[in-house]
């Protein structure tokens, strides 16, 4: 009977213990944590896909039709201004100008036997007049050809890389072919498209006397060590996307940039007094998000916010909360509106410093 009974007060005890950590689980798991928005001034980057191009950028072209003779450069050289780039068979045009100047010495002939008929009244003023003006054209052909005969020799009209070669020695040209391109590097043009209302808000921000800087990050994610400034705004929106183009200038005098590159302008805009969240304590309803707020007595509300500007794990509310409110960080999908829970509170400025930690390492 003695044995009965302590079986029994060990079971009831065991019972008991179970419930008791049963319990405490639930109320561990049952615990939420919650956070509050902080409010400082804050700068971040807004980014914009980005097209770059050489200040400087020609297609070279031949002036006139014949075989490629010479071809003096090479493609991704580097070519003073006035160094030939290519020379198109001359023989032709050199004709056409020993044919000119031969013409020239023929009606200078002409003129002076008229002058000096015309001195001594055997041949009218007229007459002198004609053989003036065959001279004059004579002279104005032979100009024409020497013209002709120069394009045959292409020449860099400023410095700068060479492109692709598009024609090969001893093809025929064309009049206006393409031979290659031509790019100055020094200075290079970044466009990059911003929608409507960035632009507003942009244009409201922007002062008359200063330069707006930006900065280039290339496709390898590497920030360009040249800053540069939004010089020019296209006059039009595309209708069709409903973006204006903006164009930023850098300088390039490393050469690491190219004609037809890729990257990511970053245009900084600051927020003062910026009130800030994680993303993770924000859910999504249709096109809206919202927070979870909890009261004085610990129940959960569904709150509508709005969302200014989004950085890596946090977003920039511009309106629906307030410093001293209380959010839910985490644990969104377990929990429904008017529900009571149990919290533990951590500032959100501690999960801040921790994440810049993990940056900078």
């Amino acid at each position: 009977m003695k044995r009965i009974i302590l079986l029994a007060a060990t079971i009831i005890a065991l019972t008991q213990y179970a419930c008791k950590h049963e319990e405490y689980e639930t109320n561990e798991s049952n615990t939420f944590i919650l956070t509050s928005p902080i409010q400082k001034d804050t700068s971040v980057f807004q980014e914009y896909v980005a097209q770059i191009h050489a200040a400087n950028h020609i297609e070279v072209r031949s002036q006139e039709k014949g075989y490629l003779d010479k071809i003096f450069i090479d493609e991704g050289q580097f070519v003073q201004k006035g160094q030939p780039l290519f020379k198109i068979m001359p023989a032709i045009y050199q004709a056409e100008v020993e044919k000119a100047t031969a013409e020239v010495a023929y009606a200078e002939v002409e003129y002076q036997n008229s002058k000096s008929l015309a001195d001594n009244n055997v041949v009218s003023m007229n007459e002198l007049a004609l053989a003036k003006a065959k001279l004059s054209k004579a002279k104005a052909e032979l100009q024409l050809a020497k013209t002709h005969l120069g394009f045959t020799e292409i020449k860099a009209p400023f410095s700068g890389i060479v492109g692709r070669l598009n024609k090969r020695l001893g093809s025929l040209i064309d009049e206006g072919e393409l031979l290659t391109t031509l790019s100055d590097n020094s200075k290079m043009w970044v466009y990059f498209n911003v929608p409507e209302v960035e632009y507003l808000d942009y244009m409201k921000k922007r002062t008359t006397n200063t330069l707006q800087k930006v900065w280039l990050q290339m496709a390898n994610k590497q920030v360009f060590e040249q800053e540069g400034v939004v010089e020019t705004i296209e006059s039009d929106f595309n209708n069709e996307t409903g973006n204006i183009a903006f164009r930023a200038t850098f300088t390039n005098p490393k050469g690491l940039l190219r004609h037809g590159e890729t990257g990511n302008i970053l245009l900084p805009v600051s927020f003062k007094g910026a009130t800030l969240i994680p993303q993770k304590a924000t859910y999504d309803v249709l096109d809206r998000k919202y927070v979870y707020v909890v009261d004085a007595n610990n129940t959960l509300h569904a709150r509508e916010i709005t969302v200014a500007m989004e950085m890596p794990h946090v977003y920039v509310v511009s309106s629906g909360l307030k410093a001293e409110d209380k959010i839910l960080a985490e644990g969104l999908g377990k929990v429904k509106n008017n529900e009571k829970i149990q919290y533990k509170f951590i500032p959100y400025q501690q999960e801040l410093d921790a994440l810049n930690s993990l940056h900078a390492e």
